[in-house]
């Protein structure tokens, strides 16, 4: 199955594993006509974290030698592999078409990227709720989704902030 535009362009559904994510998809499914829909699972590669990242400072250095070494990103890579056929299975049981697509890169790069290449309206993404002090210190996707993407974005807040 491809996401065609059967019904109008396809959903891009971001889902990082968590109970945001998850969230997200039941109320895109409650708030959007069955279509079809991408399950975009974003892995990052250990070594790319970059100590200018607030988050990683400290380890960075440790986490790109223990990569490199122990062939981290092959880990992570399976374990968003598995994340991304969760995700699947939750947009499928929300009555979309899905599929699942699995990419390596900055998250709100690849997300804005996607969404261009597959004309996808809109992007769904599930908010963390970090606040304004967290997001200023590890980042927020959906806020730099939101900023870049340059198409319609469903951002569901966390549970119990509806």
């Amino acid at each position: 199955m491809s996401a065609s535009r059967t019904n109008g362009r396809p959903v891009l559904i971001c889902f990082d594993g968590s109970d945001y994510a998850a969230g997200a998809i039941a109320k895109a499914g409650e708030m959007l006509p069955a279509r079809a829909a991408v399950v975009l699972t974003v892995w990052e590669p250990l070594a790319s974290w970059a100590p200018y990242d607030p988050a990683t400072i400290l380890s960075a250095p440790l986490s790109k030698l223990a990569a490199h070494e122990l062939d981290l990103d092959e880990v992570v890579r399976d374990v968003a592999r598995e994340q991304m056929k969760r995700g699947t299975e939750l947009a499928t049981k929300a009555n979309f078409q899905a599929e699942g697509r699995l990419e390596k890169g900055k998250p709100w790069r690849v997300i804005c990227r996607v969404g261009d290449e597959l004309d996808a309206e809109p992007i769904v993404v599930g908010a963390h709720g970090l606040g304004r002090i967290g997001s200023a210190l590890l980042g927020s996707v959906s806020t730099a989704v939101i900023v870049h993407a340059g198409r319609p974005v469903l951002v569901v807040p966390p549970h119990g902030r509806d």
